[in-house]
Parts: C-alpha cells; sequence; structure tokens
C-alpha cells in the first residue's frame, strides 16, 4: 500500500515514516509545501533505515503530488493546517482514498497544556468538514510521542485509538497501525468520539513534563 504523509518532514511524520518503511513492506511518500525539504527529509529517513540495514526507496513530494499517488494519506500537520491542506491537495484525493488525522489542538499557559478544541468541536471534525465528498476519514495517532516513535531502539508497547464512520476504512487503517510492532490499534468508535481522544494528548504531556524520567510517554489499555 502507498502511505502520503502530508508534513512528513515534521516530527509525527517522521515517527510514522520511519516505523512504517522499518517495520513493513508499504510505500512511504513524504510530502510537503516544500518538494525540496520533503525530497532531503526523504534522503535522511533512507540513510537512517540504511544505517540499520534496511534497503528502502522513500521519495518526496509536494503535498499536491504526494496524495496523488497514495490511498491513504495521513495529515501529519500542525492542527492549524489541517484544512488547508485538504483543500490544497482535493484534486488530488480520489473518492475511496482515506484522510487519516492524528492532529491534536493545544494551548499553553503557566499551568501547562490543555486540550483546545475548535469551533467544530474536534480537529477530527475540522478534518471531516473540509474532505471531500467520498473520501473517509479516519482519526488515528493521536496520543503518541513523536521522540519515541522515531526512534528505532525505542519498544513502544503502546495503543493508538482509532476512531471512523466509516468501517472498511478503519479496517485499512488499524492494519497499518498493527503492521508497526509494540503499536496495538483498538477500535475506539465513530468519529464524534474525537474529542475524548485528542484531549488525552495534553494531559500526557503534562504528566510527562511533571514526573522525572516520565518522557515520550504513551497510553496502554489493559
Amino acid at each position: 500500500m502507498r502511505i502520503a504523509l502530508l508534513g512528513g518532514t515534521g516530527d509525527i511524520g517522521e515517527g510514522l515514516a520511519l516505523r512504517w518503511a522499518y517495520d513493513t513492506d508499504h510505500e512511504v511518500i513524504i510530502g510537503s509545501r516544500d518538494p525540496e525539504k520533503a525530497r532531503e527529509k526523504a534522503d535522511e529517513y533512507e540513510t537512517e533505515l540504511s544505517s540499520r540495514a534496511r534497503d528502502v526507496k522513500i521519495n518526496g513530494f509536494t503535498n499536491e503530488m504526494a496524495a496523488d499517488r497514495a490511498s491513504v494519506v495521513v495529515l501529519s500537520v500542525p492542527p492549524y493546517h489541517v484544512a488547508d491542506t485538504i483543500d490544497a491537495v482535493a484534486d488530488s484525493l480520489s473518492e475511496g482514498d482515506i484522510l487519516v488525522t492524528p492532529a491534536v489542538g493545544i494551548k499553553r499557559d503557566d499551568d501547562g497544556f490543555h486540550y483546545h478544541a475548535p469551533k467544530a468541536g474536534s480537529v477530527t471534525a475540522l478534518v471531516v468538514d473540509a474532505a471531500p465528498e467520498g473520501v473517509p476519514v479516519v482519526g488515528a495517532f493521536h496520543n503518541l510521542a513523536a521522540g519515541r516513535l522515531a526512534d528505532l531502539d525505542a519498544d513502544l508497547d503502546i495503543d493508538t485509538l482509532l476512531i471512523a464512520d466509516d468501517d472498511d476504512a478503519k479496517e485499512t487503517v488499524r492494519l497499518l497501525a498493527d503492521g508497526i510492532e509494540g503499536l496495538r490499534p483498538l477500535d475506539a468508535g465513530g468519529l464524534a468520539n474525537a474529542s475524548e481522544i485528542e484531549a488525552l494528548t495534553p494531559l500526557l504531556i503534562n504528566v510527562a513534563h511533571n514526573n522525572k524520567g516520565m518522557n515520550d510517554l504513551g497510553v496502554r489499555f489493559q
């Protein structure tokens, strides 16, 4: 399967790109508004994988070209860029493609990090509103620590919660997530449950910041 990571030069994009390229045989494509930056990052990821005896080709393109080449498109961009990014690649998406959103709205003050829901109620809802007709949306990978994800020496042993209203799209993303070693995908219901999942991320950051030795936290349900 071809997976396009739009904004794949950032932290969460890097982690997912490296994990999928290392643990699976899926084709990973890096997207960016700047094609040169996408190519440079793709080369960096290839070099890291080569150092681990994993000979994988990763290509970098503009977001539009990356989306055009993939059937699963991950919006690994900041939450305030999701709608604009979808608008920019809308003509590159086809009916049956899948949009995956891991973005979370967060604000910070003197007390710590807090969930900052947009007017739509969640970032996932923003993606649903912006998605072209016939392109299902799946929320996934919200609560993953980017540093831990990108460190191929780190054992993940964590869960990721999946939400979608399209069962086939959810199953496709479940299989993709399950292909990453140490990551367990769990079904958390429909898209209406997005805000509950997104709100976990600032909680994890606060716990990590306030407790020594608890960097790069994740969630494991038992």
